[in-house]
């Protein structure tokens, strides 16, 4: 499989190919995992348990401690959020307006979102999700490595691995993949 460009930060440094993502069940332990992340590992701040002041609180905190490991944070939300709240990107569905100069990560479930999210611009990784069972959707359909290489060969931009990701699981896809994503398989 030809390889996508992961693309550049507005810092200049490559996108991560390593993706935290935060959750109510990984809050207690986001501190020590970041730190055990490779340096330049990202972190998506999603953080829906908090209220607004102490999840921006809570951002703040963990944005700081992310990019002194050289590392991008990206917030679950709209792009001019992302902005007020000087994050790296944005993270949601494909489609609608970018803010310029933040990071994109688009989530993907099925072919009609990975067309949306090849039509994007700037900096952008499709999440195509769930390649394997997962806790955060207990007795859901997941993709499975055939339906995810399909997608994967279709994608114009680089694509991240999520849904039951581990460290194993990673390498049964490194030819297929530009990266990983994980809440509980980076959490423990």
């Amino acid at each position: 499989m030809r390889r996508r460009q992961p693309g550049n930060t507005k810092s200049g440094t490559t996108l991560p190919r390593l993706w935290l993502i935060s959750d109510a069940r990984n809050d207690a332990v986001l501190e020590r995992a970041i730190r055990r992340l490779p340096r330049g590992a990202g972190l998506v701040f999603r953080h829906y348990h908090l209220d607004p002041q102490a999840r921006r609180a809570r951002f703040a905190r963990l944005a700081r401690l992310v990019r002194a490991r050289g590392g991008a944070i990206v917030l679950a939300g709209d792009g001019q959020t992302a902005k007020r709240w000087r994050a790296d990107g944005c993270y949601g569905a494909p489609g609608g307006g970018a803010e310029g100069g933040l990071i994109r990560l688009l989530t993907v479930h099925d072919l009609r979102e990975l067309t949306r999210a090849n039509a994007a611009r700037g900096q952008a990784q499709a999440l195509i999700s769930p390649v394997f069972p997962t806790r955060t959707h207990p007795g859901g359909a997941s993709l499975g490595v055939s339906r995810f290489a399909g997608l994967a060969r279709l994608a114009r931009l680089p694509v991240i691995a999520l849904g039951g990701m581990t460290r194993t699981r990673a390498k049964q896809i490194a030819a297929i993949s530009d990266g990983w994503a994980a809440i509980d398989g980076l959490s423990g």
